[in-house]
């Protein structure tokens, strides 16, 4: 009996380390998501297969790929794996996707900026589960978000 208290007292210890660590660590991430997203906020991102502003000069039109793998917490995990039990859509990892497609973007962002372009154009978002499920052991849930576009240079229309 004391053993069962003691597994089950481990497990729920796990669970509020999990969320309060989980908690934490998204809050910064999203904090540092926001900050980069505003210093980059004169960039040009548009899905536009081809952008009709582009400049010729010496830089030709570039792809560009950014990628990014999210491990979801342990609480989020578990959180999931009841849902699973019960069906339904499984809200606790709206925010992990959503935190990964705006990273990898960024990341896109970033490096077609340091190479001297100012927008990018026809931006894709892949997105593959990492952690797997097939197996019996236990796997943490993680998501792969690759992003790709072209970068270019543009001149912004004169008034």
């Amino acid at each position: 009996m004391s053993d069962l208290v003691i597994q089950l007292g481990f497990v729920l210890f796990l669970i509020i380390l999990g969320f309060i660590a989980g908690s934490i660590a998204e809050r910064r991430h999203l904090a540092r998501l926001a900050e980069r997203e505003q210093g980059n906020g004169h960039f040009l991102v548009t899905q536009l297969k081809n952008f009709p502003a582009c400049t010729k000069n010496e830089l030709a039109p570039q792809i560009i790929v950014g990628e990014v793998v999210i491990a979801s917490d342990y609480f989020k995990t578990f959180v999931a794996k009841l849902r699973g039990l019960f069906g339904g859509e499984v809200r606790s990892f709206h925010s992990l996707l959503s935190r990964a497609r705006r990273e990898a973007t960024q990341r896109v962002v970033e490096q077609s900026r340091d190479l001297g372009y100012n927008a990018i154009c026809n931006l894709r978002i892949e997105t593959a589960d990492v952690g797997g499920s097939s197996s019996s052991k236990k796997k943490a849930a993680m998501v792969a978000i690759i992003a790709s576009a072209t970068a270019y240079h543009y001149q912004s229309p004169s008034p």
